[in-house]
């Protein structure tokens, strides 16, 4: 019950619930991957339900799909859809100008295309995903796993020129064995500490054979709605250059997500 939730998941609740309000009849929706975006179904699902709200989602996972499919909303593939009038996904970290890193879920390489195919990005996250420079988090790149460690050789190597403070990186495992992506390969998390220049960074690793996609996403976000535990929610975009200010209210008895497995 939401009443029952921790601060940071209430964080996520209000967000994900305020950025429902964007999705209107007959919207062709992306649908994001990872734990806050999961709170976002729910809540869509909800109003599917008993809202009659009616719109298409695109997925860009496999368990968003799945998660979409179960709550009662219209799943189609970007190929039918073609062009999308919004997508709503979450983010590992975002800073002031509303670059973001994502990925870590391992969905970046279809959070990424539908992004950048819609009218606007809307990012849903709590306030600790904020940053004053990106980094912190491992940036999460997918290699195909044909020579991926004469790709992740080539990586390290290419970020000695790079504005970054760590140079290590890793394979993201599943158990024993390698973390498979949706389209079947691999991930490496880089663990770069602080990025000075992302433009920069995305654009070399992405010229690089065997790296498939980055989780930088730069220029794409529109619209950041970011969560707080008290309730507070605070909607900044970035195109207009606003900043609102809205706080939801929790209903003890509110069991909408009692049954989300994360």
């Amino acid at each position: 019950m939401s009443g029952e939730l921790s601060p940071i998941d209430k964080a996520k609740f209000v967000a994900a619930k305020r950025a429902a309000d964007y999705v209107e009849d007959g919207m062709r929706v992306g649908l994001g991957t990872g734990s806050t975006a999961a709170w976002l179904v729910r809540c869509l699902g909800e109003q599917v339900r008993e809202g009659g709200l009616r719109f298409k989602g695109v997925p860009t996972s496999t368990r968003t799909a799945d998660l979409a499919r179960e709550v009662g909303i219209e799943v189609i593939s970007l190929d039918e859809a073609k062009w999308l009038d919004i997508t709503i996904d979450g983010a590992d970290e975002f800073d002031g100008d509303l670059n973001l890193i994502k990925g870590g879920g391992g969905a970046l390489l279809q959070e990424k295309i539908v992004a950048t195919a819609s009218d606007q990005m809307v990012v849903i996250a709590d306030i600790g995903k904020e940053v004053e420079h990106l980094g912190a988090f491992p940036l999460p790149i997918e290699v195909i796993p044909f020579g991926w460690q004469t790709t992740q050789a080539l990586v390290e190597e290419t970020l000695i020129s790079m504005d970054v403070l760590g140079r290590q990186s890793s394979l993201r495992m599943n158990g024993e064995r390698p973390f498979i992506t949706d389209e079947g390969n691999y991930i490496l998390d880089l663990h770069l500490q602080r990025i000075g220049n992302p433009r920069q960074l995305a654009l070399v690793i992405n010229q690089m054979p065997g790296v498939v996609e980055n989780g930088l996403f730069i220029d794409i976000c529109d619209v950041v709605v970011v969560g707080y535990g008290d309730g507070r929610v605070e909607i900044r975009d970035i195109n207009e250059g606003t900043v609102e200010q809205d706080r939801l209210d929790f209903l003890e008895t509110d069991n909408l997500f009692t049954d989300l497995a994360e």
